[in-house]
């Protein structure tokens, strides 16, 4: 792949604020491994190898098995694996990731009323949001996989 811009570099003021988003959502009331499944979820969907391989390390060291990160992508095929709550938070990430197709539907929407507070349900939106910002952030630029 050919070398591109470094946003960090030439636009550090708009990286902090990505960065502000990052630290925004550690502090969140949703747990590590939601997070993590987000950030993998949706960069499998976007095709960043450069955010898999981040992510899926980052959920290794948090405790997430290797197995449901291998099957995440095909996480309805494996309900058992992953729990209602964790389910309808894939569904939702997937909805808001390839929101051009459907948008986020109102059947998962009060599904995950029924696990999440409305101010979860914000924090899991956001969780989403800054993963797929990140992952056309570097998408766009080309950046490596790290090894």
């Amino acid at each position: 792949m050919e070398k591109r811009i470094n946003i960090q570099t030439l636009e550090p003021q708009a990286y902090k604020a990505m960065l502000g988003l990052e630290g925004y959502l550690s502090k969140v009331a949703i747990s590590k491994t939601l997070k993590e499944l987000i950030k993998i979820r949706s960069s499998q969907l976007n095709n960043c190898a450069y955010c898999i391989n981040m992510h899926t390390k980052d959920a290794l060291t948090h405790g997430e098995t290797q197995q449901r990160i291998f099957l995440l992508s095909a996480w309805r095929e494996a309900p058992d694996l992953y729990t209602p709550q964790e389910q309808v938070t894939l569904e939702l990430t997937e909805e808001v990731t390839l929101i051009h197709r459907q948008g986020l539907r109102t059947e998962t929407y009060q599904k995950a009323l029924k696990y999440f507070s409305e101010n979860e349900i914000a924090q899991l939106l956001m969780a989403v949001v800054t993963i797929n910002s990140w992952n056309r952030i570097a998408v766009s630029t080309h950046l490596p996989v790290e090894g």
